[in-house]
C-alpha cells in the first residue's frame, strides 16, 4: 500500500475539492474547462478527466461531499487511469485524501494472483505522506490478520506475526505456551485452548522507555471459535476466523504507537487460543479458578473470550499501568445495539471516555460509549462459584461481558474495553468486505494527545 504514495510534485494534477468549493474553483478556470464539464454532464460531484489539446489527461478533478472525510477518496485510486498524479487540495484535506487513496488500494492477496497496477499519488508535504503511510500500514496489518483463514492463523501463527512486529521495532518478545500456562497461573487461557491441537499461549511484548507512563494493550486472540461444546450453528461459525480481531487491533495500534515513537512504556498482551471440541474440552457446568483466584462457573462455552481475557487483564493489572485498553470481538449484543460499523466501548474514567470520543470525530473514526451498569452484575450470580461466565438471560449481553472483565481489574484502574466487529459486512469506499480496523485511529489520536511523541 505504501507504493501508491510518494513525496514529490510530479504527475498529472489531481484536484480534490469539497462540493461547496466547486463553484468558486470553476469560476477561476478557462472557459474550455467549464464547457468540458458542462458538455460531459458533470454534476458537481465525482470524477472528471479534463483533456489537454493533444488528447492526454491535463487535469483530474474529483469533487467530494466532504474532502476531509477519511474515506471520501477510498475508491478514487481505482477510478483513475494508471499513471502518476500530483495532489492539489487544501492543506486541511491532504491527510484524509492521502489515507483514503492509500487504504483504497488494499487487497488481500495471500491466496490470489497480484492485482492490477495502480496509479501513484505524489504529495509535496513529506509529513503528510509519512502519517498516511503509518495509518494505512496499521490498517492493512489489522485487515490481513483478520482476513487470514484460521488454518493459517492459529495461535502459533498469531505469535509469529506478533514477534515479527516486535522485532521490527526492537521490542522484547516472550510467550507462555501450552501447559506452561498452568505452571505460570493462567488457568482460564489454558482451559479454553486445551482441546485444540494448536497449543494455547499468552503472547507478551514490551517496547519503549521503562520510565515513561505504562500503557498496556490486551487483545482477544481466539483464532477460531467453534463455540466449544455449546457449538455454534454453521452460519454463526462461518466467519469465526475473525474472532482474533481484538488481537489484530492491538497489534495495529501497537504498530502506530511504535512507528510514531509515543512517550509510553508499552506492553501488549494477547491470549491466543482455538476454542475447539475434543474429549478434554471444558464443559458447561465446570468451575474454573481464574488467575485472580475468583471461581467461575461455565454457563456457556461459547462465552470463551471473556475467559481468556480475564487472566490477561489480571496480569496487566499487576504492574499498575496508567492506562489499560483492551479490544475484543466479544458479543453479538453490541452488534445488535450499535450495528456492525460503530464500535462500542466501556470506560471507568469519564475523562478518558470523553477524550476518545472527541479524538474519533476529526479522523472520522467514531466510537460510542456504553454504560458499566452495576445493576446487571447480579445476573452473573452462581450458586456454586463466585460468578458465572455469562447470564442465563439474553439481554444486556455487552454490558454483562464488560462487567465480567471489570472484576479482574483493581478498583480505580483507568480501563477502556472495546467490543468490536472487526469485519466489514458490506463494501464501502476504501472498505472492502472482510477484516477491518475499528477505533484504532481514534484511540491512537487520543493516546498521542495524552502522552505525546518523542
Amino acid at each position: 500500500m505504501s507504493a501508491v504514495l510518494a513525496q514529490g510534485s510530479q504527475g498529472i494534477p489531481l484536484v480534490v475539492l469539497d462540493k461547496a468549493s466547486f463553484d468558486a474553483w470553476l469560476e477561476q478556470q478557462e472557459l474550455r474547462i467549464a464547457n468540458w464539464l458542462t458538455n460531459t454532464g458533470f454534476a458537481g460531484v465525482g470524477l472528471s478527466l479534463i483533456p489537454a489539446a493533444d488528447g492526454s489527461v491535463e487535469t483530474a478533478l474529483f469533487v467530494a461531499e466532504d474532502a476531509q472525510e477519511y474515506f471520501a477518496c477510498g475508491d478514487l485510486i481505482h477510478l483513475l487511469p494508471v499513471g502518476d498524479y500530483q495532489l492539489q487540495t487544501q492543506a486541511q484535506n491532504q491527510l484524509a485524501v492521502a489515507f483514503g487513496w492509500a487504504v483504497g488500494s488494499y487487497r488481500f492477496e495471500r491466496y490470489l494472483k497480484p492485482g492490477k497496477t495502480l496509479p501513484r499519488l505524489s504529495i509535496e508535504n513529506m509529513a503528510v505522506v509519512e502519517e498516511a503511510q503509518k495509518l494505512t500500514q496499521a490498517t492493512a496489518l489489522v485487515r490481513d490478520l483478520v482476513n487470514t483463514p484460521a488454518g493459517d492463523m492459529m495461535p502459533e501463527h498469531l505469535a509469529k506475526a506478533s514477534k515479527a512486529l516486535a522485532e521490527e521495532f526492537g521490542a522484547e518478545f516472550s510467550e507462555v505456551v501450552g501447559d506452561e500456562l498452568l505452571e505460570q497461573n493462567f488457568p482460564t487461557i489454558h482451559a479454553v485452548g486445551r482441546a485444540s491441537i494448536h497449543a494455547p499461549r499468552l503472547i507478551d511484548f514490551r517496547w519503549g522507555d521503562a520510565n515513561a507512563p505504562k500503557l498496556t494493550l490486551v487483545g482477544k486472540g481466539v483464532c477460531f471459535d467453534s463455540g466449544g461444546l455449546d457449538i455454534k450453528p454453521a452460519a454463526g461459525m462461518r466467519n469465526m476466523k475473525k474472532d482474533m480481531g481484538g488481537a489484530a487491533h492491538v497489534l495495529g495500534l501497537a504498530r502506530l504507537i511504535m512507528a510514531s515513537n509515543l512517550k509510553v512504556n508499552l506492553r501488549v498482551l494477547i491470549p491466543a487460543v482455538e476454542n475447539a471440541i475434543a474429549g478434554n474440552a471444558y464443559r458447561p457446568g465446570d468451575v474454573i479458578t481464574t488467575r485472580k483466584g475468583l471461581t467461575v462457573e461455565i454457563h456457556n462455552t461459547d462465552a470463551e473470550g471473556r475467559l481468556v481475557m480475564c487472566d490477561a487483564l489480571d496480569l496487566a493489572a499487576e504492574e499498575s499501568p496508567e492506562l489499560v485498553i483492551d479490544f475484543a470481538t466479544l458479543t453479538g449484543a453490541m452488534r445488535v445495539a450499535l450495528g456492525t460499523e460503530l464500535p462500542g466501548f466501556f470506560a471507568t474514567k469519564p475523562e478518558t471516555a470523553l477524550g476518545l470520543i472527541q479524538a474519533g470525530e476529526p479522523v472520522q473514526d467514531p466510537v460510542w460509549q456504553m454504560p458499566l451498569y452495576k445493576g446487571y452484575h447480579s445476573l452473573m450470580k452462581s450458586d456454586i462459584a463466585d460468578m458465572t461466565n455469562c447470564p442465563n438471560a439474553p439481554f444486556g449481553g455487552a454490558i454483562t461481558a464488560a462487567l465480567y472483565l471489570q472484576e479482574f481489574l483493581p478498583k480505580g484502574t483507568d480501563w477502556v474495553h472495546f467490543d468490536i466487529m472487526a469485519f466489514n459486512v458490506r463494501k464501502l469506499p476504501g472498505r472492502p468486505l472482510g477484516g477491518e480496523a475499528f477505533g484504532v485511529r481514534a484511540t491512537f489520536d487520543y493516546l498521542k494527545g495524552r502522552f505525546g511523541v518523542s
